[in-house]
């Protein structure tokens, strides 16, 4: 047995998931022997093997070590050849947010969770907090690019994670410091109800340590009701918004809020004296709540605040977090992850202020048949932010289809929009689209990512209207 994680042979099923991949680096750090599948060849398959990890492409029970923890995610369906092998034998088998606890064992755990941002605000933490001399570790679901992986093990004793909410496995932890970016319903496949949603977070927040702290942004409504239960409950926490947008005056206020096509600054205010102005590499609102976020949870772990405004003026972005995929002359194509309509509005707005009058158009693969059929309006309207909307197929990723659930739900409720099934020809289309100094935004948590090439393409073969 590994002394460090108290596991010492892992195998993970799908390995190359953004969320396994860093579980499975983590652990190869932390001495472990690490091997894991997935069904498809992938970047992050020739990363893990570069590393010394055992992954390989296709699923094969003879190859699951007999000895090996077995490490799964919801994704993983019961019928998996080598999850029944496990079972058969008896084998110990985990979900992934527990392996991660085993990797984060012996360090302050700060857990980001909410049903966007927590990607993005776990890499300004991170490298807030590294460049204000923590060494810290991180499990993020996203390319940071001072590391070249989500997955880092540093010397200090402070892990970052991100805690996904969508199948309550967030409520494996016990953080020192959970930061809440908002608590918005989603994944209601698994919830059942928007009740029970807001209820996981609650149960969330008691996972807290004894001296710990909650993080939340006031600015978002549940997040704002999930602290003022925590304080009755005795739990301390701290809120983080500008006043304008709050019922009450959050603990850490930010205000003189600036964005450009270029970067973002904002003053923050913060209990005990507590005070930082911060100067962000990237744009938008969301970023700055971001940011403050961040900036909060470091200072409740008891970290100079500041330099760890100096450091989060260090963090550039995070794979598919309004990444700049390439440029043909004046046209720019920009990946973004964004799958919930409050995401989508968020980085359609940030690529109004980046485009700087040029158009933009997004083209949009829809995750899940039970989100589009929950949000199909809410997504009509964040997208209306675009000049022209290409929508392709949904991405089922863990869902089987609903009978009469499809992309037409959404295009029907926004005039000038299209369906384009294949989403290669309909990144074709929305460089078709596109003019002069326009952008066109690849988006979606699915294989929309890999359409970016398409759009240059387009433009490189000068075939534009």
């Amino acid at each position: 047995m590994n002394a460090q994680t108290g596991i010492s042979t892992v195998h993970l099923i799908g390995v190359g998931g953004a969320g396994m991949s860093v579980v499975a680096e983590l652990l190869h750090a932390r001495g472990c022997t690490v091997s894991g599948s997935d069904q498809n060849p992938s970047s992050v398959i020739d990363r893990l093997q570069a590393a010394g990890i055992d992954a390989y492409v296709g699923h094969d029970a003879d190859r699951v070590p007999a000895d090996a923890t077995v490490v799964v995610s919801t994704a993983v369906r019961p019928t998996n050849p080598e999850l029944v092998r496990a079972t058969e034998r008896g084998q110990s088998v985990i979900h992934r947010s527990q392996a991660l606890a085993y990797a984060a064992r012996g360090m302050r755990f700060v857990a980001v969770a909410g049903a966007h941002g927590k990607t993005t605000t776990s890499a300004m933490l991170t490298i807030a907090l590294a460049e204000a001399g923590e060494d810290p570790s991180c499990a993020v679901g996203g390319i940071v690019p001072q590391f070249g992986t989500g997955a880092h093990l540093g010397g200090g004793d402070i892990f970052v994670a991100e805690a996904d909410e969508s199948d309550g496995s967030f409520l494996n932890y016990h953080p020192t410091v959970a930061l809440v970016t908002n608590v918005e319903p989603d994944h209601l496949d698994h919830y059942g109800s928007t009740e029970a949603f807001e209820q996981a977070f609650v149960d969330f927040a008691h996972r807290i340590v004894a001296g710990g702290t909650l993080v939340c942004c006031a600015e978002d409504r549940g997040a704002r009701a999930l602290a003022q239960a925590a304080r009755r409950d005795g739990i301390t926490t701290l809120t983080y918004g500008r006043p304008e947008h709050c019922e009450a005056v959050p603990d850490v206020t930010i205000t003189d809020v600036a964005t450009t096509d270029h970067g973002s600054s904002a003053h923050l205010c913060g209990p005990d004296t507590l005070e930082a102005t911060i100067r962000l590499a990237v744009v938008g609102d969301h970023n700055v709540l971001n940011a403050a976020g961040a900036w909060a949870a470091g200072c409740a772990l008891g970290v100079d605040a500041g330099r760890l405004a100096n450091g989060l003026s260090h963090f550039s972005s995070t794979g598919r977090r309004f990444e700049l995929r390439g440029q043909v002359g004046s046209r720019r194509v920009i990946d973004d992850y964004a799958h919930h309509p409050t995401e989508v509005e968020a980085a359609l707005r940030q690529a109004r202020i980046v485009a700087d009058g040029g158009e933009v158009t997004v083209v949009f693969q829809p995750h899940l048949f039970s989100r589009t059929r929950a949000f199909a309006q809410r997504f009509a309207d964040a997208l209306a932010h675009a000049d022209h909307v290409v929508v392709t197929d949904i991405y089922p990723a863990r869902e089987d289809p609903i009978e009469g659930i499809d992309s037409g739900l959404i295009v029907a409720h926004l005039p000038g929009a299209q369906w384009i099934p294949d989403m290669h020809e309909a990144a074709r289309l929305a460089a078709r689209q596109t003019g002069e100094h326009g952008i066109v935004m690849t988006m979606g948590a699915g294989s929309i990512t890999q359409c970016a090439d398409d759009v240059l393409d387009e433009w490189r073969n000068g075939d534009v209207q």
